[in-house]
């Protein structure tokens, strides 16, 4: 076992990316009041949606000693996702169903937070006595202010961490730990004059530089949103069904990414690079559950997936999909019978009259 805290920290950094982190930095466990001020404000003005876990939480993502006072240094990583074709190519194509590039292969929940058990365990054994707990997402961690704090990235204008070495396809993931350990110097901002981010977004979500309106965000509004969504956003969704990469992809460091380094979990499913919409509109609850084993978006259900699947084929002008979205309009869930309704006026269809309404 070896307690000297440098070599330590390098020893963690080389099996970091041994096991297959892409990123790995340290930063101090101590709250950050500057940070902590940001999420509260960004909170207070209901920028967080119906996502009410953010605010039930929020003492504890003041920062890491909220959460755990014994808490001396955080490790942040982070595995690369890096695509190797242009996520935006589908754009044009309005038959096909447009998933964010993230959840095109494996659940990156389970393949991060394998991955940080077992660096978490190599750390205990090589350590005397250190105590661990590890983090990917679903705990209330700010892990994008902890990577740049950590040196792995920054926080770019589309609030998502940015490398110069993995642009912004990057899944993080944290550990706490009691050990201290010396940090490493915080990123510096690198986003400059640019503003092609802000000027991608479909739904105007970024009322300024780094910060979003999660209310306005196609993310957002296909994954989390429940019920309808609104008017006013339909029509910009265009062909995506489940999540929006549009910010992540014009940035210019992204030109630095390399495909090669991405972890094989993350290859996407063929059957999910350019689903058709006709038979994503056919999908009953177990066909749902079947395409969607192991992905991220089985989270979401049938009755939310075949609901941004009408908003789809409404904003697709293809007349071959008026069939499978009229099947729709007596669906059993109220906003998916409400979409193919929508969805058959923008087709030029007379929407079928509802329950109680005499047909004509």
């Amino acid at each position: 076992m070896v307690n000297d805290s440098a070599t330590i920290a390098e020893r963690i950094k080389a099996e970091a990316a041994r096991i297959g982190f892409a990123a790995c930095g340290i930063a101090p466990a101590a709250d950050d009041p500057v940070r902590a001020a940001r999420l509260e404000r960004w909170l207070g003005d209901g920028c967080h949606g119906s996502m009410e876990w953010m605010e039930t939480r929020l003492h504890h993502r003041r920062g890491p000693q909220s959460l755990w006072p014994e808490a001396r240094s955080v490790i942040a990583l982070g595995m690369s996702y890096a695509p190797a074709s242009d996520p935006l190519a589908l754009a044009q194509v309005p038959d096909r169903a447009r998933i964010s590039v993230y959840a095109q292969g494996a659940d990156y929940h389970d393949v991060v937070k394998r991955n940080l058990k077992a660096l978490a365990r190599w750390m205990v054994a090589e350590t005397s006595g250190a105590e661990v707990k590890v983090f990917v997402d679903t705990a209330p961690v700010m892990e994008k202010p902890l990577g740049q704090a950590a040196g792995i990235g920054w926080q770019g204008k589309h609030t998502n961490l940015v490398s110069r070495a993995h642009g912004s396809w990057l899944f993080l993931g944290a550990i706490y730990t009691t050990l201290d350990l010396p940090a490493d110097a915080p990123h510096a901002d690198r986003c400059g004059s640019c503003s092609a981010c802000q000027q991608a977004c479909p739904t105007a979500a970024f009322p300024e530089p780094y910060r979003l309106d999660a209310r306005r965000c196609v993310s957002y509004l296909t994954i989390e949103h429940k019920g309808p969504i609104p008017d006013e956003f339909r029509a910009a969704l265009g062909n995506r069904i489940y999540g929006c990469d549009d910010c992540l992809a014009v940035c210019p460091w992204n030109s630095f990414a390399q495909s090669a380094a991405a972890n094989r979990a993350f290859l996407p499913r063929a059957e999910l690079t350019a689903p058709k919409l006709a038979e994503l509109l056919a999908l009953d609850d177990a066909g749902f559950r079947a395409l969607f084993s192991g992905s991220p978006i089985k989270r979401i259900g049938r009755d939310r997936m075949v609901r941004n699947c009408l908003y789809a084929a409404g904003n697709s002008g293809d007349p071959r999909l008026a069939g499978p979205v009229a099947a729709l309009t007596g669906d059993a869930d109220a906003a998916v019978a409400e979409a193919a309704q929508w969805a058959l006026g923008r087709l030029g269809h007379s929407p079928t009259p509802s329950s109680g309404e005499e047909g004509v």
